[in-house]
Protein backbone atom coordinates (compact mmCIF):
# COMPACT_ATOMS: atom_id res chain seq x y z
CA UNK A 1 0.00 0.00 0.00
CA UNK A 2 2.58 2.16 1.21
CA UNK A 3 4.52 1.64 -2.21
CA UNK A 4 1.52 2.42 -4.55
CA UNK A 5 0.77 5.68 -2.59
CA UNK A 6 4.49 6.89 -3.27
CA UNK A 7 3.93 5.90 -7.21
CA UNK A 8 1.05 8.14 -7.18
CA UNK A 9 2.59 11.00 -5.15
CA UNK A 10 5.75 10.89 -7.51
CA UNK A 11 3.42 10.89 -10.62
CA UNK A 12 1.42 14.08 -9.92
CA UNK A 13 4.42 15.26 -9.17
CA UNK A 14 5.94 14.62 -12.53
CA UNK A 15 2.53 15.77 -13.99
CA UNK A 16 2.72 18.93 -11.74
CA UNK A 17 6.14 19.62 -12.93
CA UNK A 18 6.89 20.18 -8.99
CA UNK A 19 10.52 19.01 -9.62
CA UNK A 20 13.37 20.54 -8.12
CA UNK A 21 16.48 21.02 -10.51
CA UNK A 22 19.22 20.41 -7.72
CA UNK A 23 21.68 19.27 -9.94
CA UNK A 24 23.40 20.50 -13.59
CA UNK A 25 26.81 19.54 -15.21
CA UNK A 26 28.23 22.55 -13.63
CA UNK A 27 27.84 21.41 -10.41
CA UNK A 28 28.68 17.81 -11.27
CA UNK A 29 32.21 18.75 -12.20
CA UNK A 30 33.08 21.30 -9.61
CA UNK A 31 32.91 18.21 -7.25
CA UNK A 32 36.54 17.19 -8.43
CA UNK A 33 35.60 13.35 -9.34
CA UNK A 34 38.63 11.75 -10.69
CA UNK A 35 37.93 8.86 -12.66
CA UNK A 36 41.73 7.73 -12.76
CA UNK A 37 43.52 8.44 -9.60
CA UNK A 38 46.77 7.31 -9.49
CA UNK A 39 45.99 5.84 -6.38
CA UNK A 40 43.48 4.38 -4.70
CA UNK A 41 43.38 3.59 -0.76
CA UNK A 42 40.92 0.73 0.87
CA UNK A 43 40.32 0.64 4.24
CA UNK A 44 38.83 -2.16 5.73
CA UNK A 45 36.80 -1.01 9.09
CA UNK A 46 34.89 -3.43 12.33
CA UNK A 47 33.31 -1.31 13.95
CA UNK A 48 35.97 1.39 14.43
CA UNK A 49 34.38 4.58 12.36
CA UNK A 50 36.50 6.76 14.82
CA UNK A 51 40.28 5.42 13.82
CA UNK A 52 38.72 5.30 10.36
CA UNK A 53 38.15 9.19 10.48
CA UNK A 54 41.39 10.37 11.86
CA UNK A 55 43.11 7.91 8.81
CA UNK A 56 40.66 9.69 6.15
CA UNK A 57 41.53 12.97 7.01
CA UNK A 58 44.80 12.60 6.83
CA UNK A 59 44.56 10.18 3.29
CA UNK A 60 42.55 13.71 2.03
CA UNK A 61 45.44 15.41 1.74
CA UNK A 62 46.94 13.52 -0.98
CA UNK A 63 45.43 14.80 -4.35
CA UNK A 64 45.88 12.19 -6.74
CA UNK A 65 43.69 9.58 -4.34
CA UNK A 66 40.31 7.84 -4.15
CA UNK A 67 39.35 6.33 -0.60
CA UNK A 68 37.09 3.50 -0.09
CA UNK A 69 36.21 2.18 2.98
CA UNK A 70 34.56 -1.22 3.99
CA UNK A 71 32.37 -1.09 6.52
CA UNK A 72 32.36 -4.60 7.49
CA UNK A 73 31.04 -4.41 10.73
CA UNK A 74 27.97 -5.32 12.57
CA UNK A 75 27.02 -1.76 14.62
CA UNK A 76 24.92 0.12 12.72
CA UNK A 77 26.12 3.94 14.87
CA UNK A 78 29.54 3.21 13.05
CA UNK A 79 27.87 2.85 9.35
CA UNK A 80 26.53 6.29 10.57
CA UNK A 81 29.49 7.74 11.15
CA UNK A 82 31.23 6.17 7.59
CA UNK A 83 28.04 7.78 6.10
CA UNK A 84 28.43 11.35 6.95
CA UNK A 85 32.38 11.49 7.01
CA UNK A 86 32.95 10.36 3.51
CA UNK A 87 31.51 13.18 1.47
CA UNK A 88 33.89 13.85 -1.11
CA UNK A 89 33.30 13.18 -5.01
CA UNK A 90 36.59 10.77 -4.17
CA UNK A 91 35.09 9.19 -1.47
CA UNK A 92 33.06 5.56 -1.45
CA UNK A 93 31.51 3.57 1.30
CA UNK A 94 31.04 -0.02 1.12
CA UNK A 95 28.42 -1.91 3.42
CA UNK A 96 28.94 -5.31 3.88
CA UNK A 97 28.58 -7.32 7.30
CA UNK A 98 30.74 -9.92 8.48
CA UNK A 99 31.77 -10.63 5.22
CA UNK A 100 35.67 -9.44 6.01
CA UNK A 101 38.98 -9.49 4.64
CA UNK A 102 39.22 -11.56 1.82
CA UNK A 103 35.88 -11.40 0.19
CA UNK A 104 35.58 -7.67 0.35
CA UNK A 105 39.39 -6.57 -0.24
CA UNK A 106 38.60 -8.75 -3.55
CA UNK A 107 35.16 -6.42 -4.78
CA UNK A 108 36.82 -3.60 -3.52
CA UNK A 109 39.58 -3.67 -5.41
CA UNK A 110 37.20 -4.19 -8.61
CA UNK A 111 35.56 -1.25 -7.92
CA UNK A 112 38.95 1.04 -7.43
CA UNK A 113 39.94 3.04 -10.31
CA UNK A 114 43.79 3.80 -9.21
CA UNK A 115 46.55 2.33 -10.83
CA UNK A 116 48.14 1.55 -7.45
CA UNK A 117 45.84 0.12 -5.09
CA UNK A 118 47.01 0.52 -0.67
CA UNK A 119 44.90 -2.35 1.38
CA UNK A 120 44.69 -0.62 5.01
CA UNK A 121 43.19 -1.62 8.14
CA UNK A 122 41.41 0.27 10.88
CA UNK A 123 44.65 0.61 13.16
CA UNK A 124 46.71 1.83 10.47
CA UNK A 125 48.58 5.36 11.08
CA UNK A 126 51.31 7.41 9.56
CA UNK A 127 53.14 10.58 10.31
CA UNK A 128 52.84 12.13 6.25
CA UNK A 129 52.46 10.27 3.28
CA UNK A 130 55.46 10.06 2.36
CA UNK A 131 54.80 6.10 1.81
CA UNK A 132 52.13 6.69 -0.99
CA UNK A 133 55.17 8.46 -2.97
CA UNK A 134 57.83 5.68 -2.17
CA UNK A 135 55.35 2.89 -2.97
CA UNK A 136 54.92 4.50 -6.25
CA UNK A 137 58.71 4.86 -6.74
CA UNK A 138 59.17 1.29 -6.31
CA UNK A 139 56.52 0.10 -8.29
CA UNK A 140 57.55 1.97 -11.35
CA UNK A 141 61.55 1.22 -10.94
CA UNK A 142 60.50 -2.08 -10.77
CA UNK A 143 57.40 -3.10 -13.53
CA UNK A 144 56.66 -6.91 -12.61
CA UNK A 145 56.43 -6.01 -8.80
CA UNK A 146 52.68 -6.97 -8.50
CA UNK A 147 52.82 -6.81 -4.68
CA UNK A 148 54.15 -4.40 -2.35
CA UNK A 149 54.48 -4.74 1.89
CA UNK A 150 54.93 -1.84 4.19
CA UNK A 151 55.65 -3.74 7.24
CA UNK A 152 58.02 -7.00 7.62
CA UNK A 153 58.73 -9.15 4.90
CA UNK A 154 58.42 -12.29 5.86
CA UNK A 155 58.57 -15.99 4.77
CA UNK A 156 56.31 -18.64 4.60
CA UNK A 157 57.08 -20.88 7.46
CA UNK A 158 55.37 -24.71 7.68
CA UNK A 159 56.23 -26.71 10.77
CA UNK A 160 54.11 -29.69 9.63
CA UNK A 161 51.39 -30.67 8.06
CA UNK A 162 49.48 -31.32 10.88
CA UNK A 163 50.34 -27.44 12.46
CA UNK A 164 49.47 -24.10 10.82
CA UNK A 165 51.71 -21.83 8.56
CA UNK A 166 53.44 -18.96 10.04
CA UNK A 167 55.13 -15.94 8.70
CA UNK A 168 58.69 -15.57 10.50
CA UNK A 169 60.29 -12.35 9.41
CA UNK A 170 62.31 -12.63 6.47
CA UNK A 171 66.54 -11.75 5.96
CA UNK A 172 66.16 -8.45 4.42
CA UNK A 173 68.82 -7.10 1.69
CA UNK A 174 68.48 -3.68 3.34
CA UNK A 175 66.56 -1.96 5.41
CA UNK A 176 64.82 0.12 2.74
CA UNK A 177 63.48 -2.20 0.10
CA UNK A 178 63.97 -6.10 -0.67
CA UNK A 179 61.99 -8.72 -2.65
CA UNK A 180 60.70 -11.28 -0.13
CA UNK A 181 58.71 -14.30 -0.60
CA UNK A 182 55.49 -12.87 1.37
CA UNK A 183 53.85 -9.58 3.07
CA UNK A 184 50.46 -9.24 4.83
CA UNK A 185 48.16 -6.42 5.44
CA UNK A 186 48.62 -3.11 6.03
CA UNK A 187 50.04 -1.60 4.05
CA UNK A 188 49.67 -3.87 1.26
CA UNK A 189 49.76 -2.32 -2.26
CA UNK A 190 48.41 -3.83 -5.48
CA UNK A 191 49.62 -3.17 -8.99
CA UNK A 192 46.01 -3.40 -10.21
CA UNK A 193 46.93 -4.59 -13.89
CA UNK A 194 49.05 -6.94 -12.48
CA UNK A 195 46.91 -8.52 -10.49
CA UNK A 196 43.90 -8.41 -13.05
CA UNK A 197 45.72 -9.82 -15.45
CA UNK A 198 47.71 -12.71 -13.67
CA UNK A 199 46.22 -13.31 -10.10
CA UNK A 200 42.68 -12.63 -10.81
CA UNK A 201 41.14 -12.95 -7.30
CA UNK A 202 42.11 -12.92 -3.52
CA UNK A 203 41.03 -16.48 -3.50
CA UNK A 204 38.00 -17.05 -1.81
CA UNK A 205 38.40 -20.79 -0.48
CA UNK A 206 40.61 -18.74 2.13
CA UNK A 207 37.39 -16.58 3.00
CA UNK A 208 36.60 -15.42 5.29
CA UNK A 209 40.14 -14.42 6.53
CA UNK A 210 43.92 -15.56 7.53
CA UNK A 211 46.82 -16.22 5.20
CA UNK A 212 44.84 -15.35 1.95
CA UNK A 213 47.62 -12.96 1.75
CA UNK A 214 50.75 -15.47 2.18
CA UNK A 215 48.99 -17.18 -0.84
CA UNK A 216 48.65 -14.01 -3.02
CA UNK A 217 52.16 -13.83 -2.76
CA UNK A 218 53.13 -17.16 -3.43
CA UNK A 219 51.03 -17.39 -6.44
CA UNK A 220 52.57 -13.90 -7.46
CA UNK A 221 55.95 -15.47 -7.53
CA UNK A 222 55.16 -18.58 -9.10
CA UNK A 223 53.65 -16.85 -11.96
CA UNK A 224 56.60 -14.81 -12.67
CA UNK A 225 55.66 -11.63 -10.86
CA UNK A 226 57.17 -10.02 -7.88
CA UNK A 227 57.05 -9.00 -3.68
CA UNK A 228 58.46 -6.81 -2.35
CA UNK A 229 59.25 -5.03 1.39
CA UNK A 230 59.73 -1.25 2.00
CA UNK A 231 59.16 1.08 5.65
CA UNK A 232 56.12 2.54 5.53
CA UNK A 233 56.65 3.66 8.82
CA UNK A 234 53.62 2.94 9.96
CA UNK A 235 51.96 2.70 13.98
CA UNK A 236 49.21 1.66 15.25
CA UNK A 237 46.15 2.94 16.62
CA UNK A 238 44.89 -0.07 18.44
CA UNK A 239 44.54 -3.85 17.62
CA UNK A 240 42.22 -3.88 14.76
CA UNK A 241 38.72 -4.30 14.81
CA UNK A 242 37.92 -7.52 13.13
CA UNK A 243 41.03 -9.37 15.23
CA UNK A 244 39.74 -7.37 18.58
CA UNK A 245 36.04 -9.26 18.63
CA UNK A 246 36.91 -12.85 16.78
CA UNK A 247 39.91 -14.09 18.51
CA UNK A 248 39.01 -17.42 18.83
CA UNK A 249 37.69 -17.58 15.33
CA UNK A 250 40.73 -16.75 14.14
CA UNK A 251 42.67 -19.45 15.49
CA UNK A 252 40.28 -21.64 14.42
CA UNK A 253 40.77 -20.13 10.76
CA UNK A 254 44.46 -19.92 11.22
CA UNK A 255 44.63 -23.94 11.46
CA UNK A 256 42.05 -24.28 8.44
CA UNK A 257 43.80 -22.40 6.41
CA UNK A 258 47.28 -23.18 7.21
CA UNK A 259 46.64 -26.64 6.09
CA UNK A 260 45.21 -25.19 2.95
CA UNK A 261 48.71 -23.47 2.45
CA UNK A 262 50.52 -26.00 3.49
CA UNK A 263 48.63 -28.21 1.26
CA UNK A 264 49.22 -26.17 -1.98
CA UNK A 265 53.03 -24.41 -1.51
CA UNK A 266 55.24 -26.86 1.01
CA UNK A 267 55.94 -28.31 -2.06
CA UNK A 268 57.39 -24.79 -3.83
CA UNK A 269 59.05 -23.01 -0.73
CA UNK A 270 62.57 -23.74 -2.42
CA UNK A 271 61.89 -22.45 -5.76
CA UNK A 272 60.07 -19.28 -4.29
CA UNK A 273 63.24 -19.02 -1.95
CA UNK A 274 65.96 -19.28 -5.30
CA UNK A 275 63.24 -16.38 -7.29
CA UNK A 276 63.47 -14.01 -4.15
CA UNK A 277 66.74 -14.60 -4.10
CA UNK A 278 67.49 -14.13 -7.67
CA UNK A 279 65.59 -10.71 -7.49
CA UNK A 280 67.71 -9.41 -4.50
CA UNK A 281 71.32 -10.68 -6.25
CA UNK A 282 69.81 -8.42 -9.58
CA UNK A 283 69.24 -5.09 -7.35
CA UNK A 284 72.85 -6.07 -5.55
CA UNK A 285 74.01 -6.41 -8.91
CA UNK A 286 72.56 -2.93 -10.32
CA UNK A 287 73.77 -0.93 -7.10
CA UNK A 288 77.37 -1.92 -7.61
CA UNK A 289 77.31 -1.11 -11.37
CA UNK A 290 75.73 2.27 -10.33
CA UNK A 291 78.68 2.78 -7.86
CA UNK A 292 81.20 2.00 -10.01
CA UNK A 293 83.49 5.16 -11.55
CA UNK A 294 83.63 5.24 -15.27
CA UNK A 295 86.94 4.34 -16.89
Amino acid sequence: MRLFIEKIRLALQKRLKLTENKKSYATWTAKGYKNEPLVSVILQSHNKSLQISHIVSKLRKYSDMEIIVIDDGSNFSHTERLMRLLDGANEFLLRSNDLYENVMYDKAIRLANGKYVALLQDDDDFANLDWVDLAIHYFEQYPHLAILGGKDGLDIVFETDKEYAHGGKYQLLSSSFSFVPAVNRAPMWINKELFLKYLEHIDFSFAPFQFDDYELCARAWLCGLKVARYNAKFTSLSVGGMRLWNSSFTKEQSARNGHKLYERYHQHIPEIHQLVNLANNQISCLSTNSNQQPE
